[in-house]
């Protein structure tokens, strides 16, 4: 195959195809630097192609919820405030400087994501 910038779908699909039949050749065979090559031009595709759109802070916040098997309640206690959690899941509600601090301590949401204006 001829290496080279995918730049249609029929190329990117030939080359899934090709990258399909060699990555597990052996290491140091012109077929392994074929399949290192095609990855980068596949991933550069995908990238320039295939964007996902980062989550919203409530969107993160309930995935983690989700993941972590977490209530509301659970929730609740980690920002301190039972009333608010309904209000900050419904959006009607901003996230202050503290809640983002101890939501990023608890539950691990990077700080990027939980600054963003949802």
């Amino acid at each position: 195959m001829a290496l080279k910038i995918l730049k249609t779908k029929k190329q990117y699909q030939d080359a899934l195809a090709r990258f399909e039949q060699i990555f597990q050749t052996k290491a140091g065979t012109a077929e392994s630097d074929e399949a290192d090559v095609l990855a980068l031009l596949i991933r550069e595709y995908e990238n320039k192609h295939f964007v996902i759109d980062a989550p919203t802070p409530i969107e993160a916040i309930r995935y983690r919820m989700e993941q972590q098997g977490l209530s509301n309640k659970d929730l609740a206690q980690i920002l301190g405030y039972k009333s608010r959690v309904s209000d900050i899941l419904r959006k009607t509600r901003k996230l202050s400087m503290g809640m983002i601090r101890k939501l990023h301590q608890e539950l691990r949401i990077p700080l990027e994501t939980l600054v963003k204006e949802y």
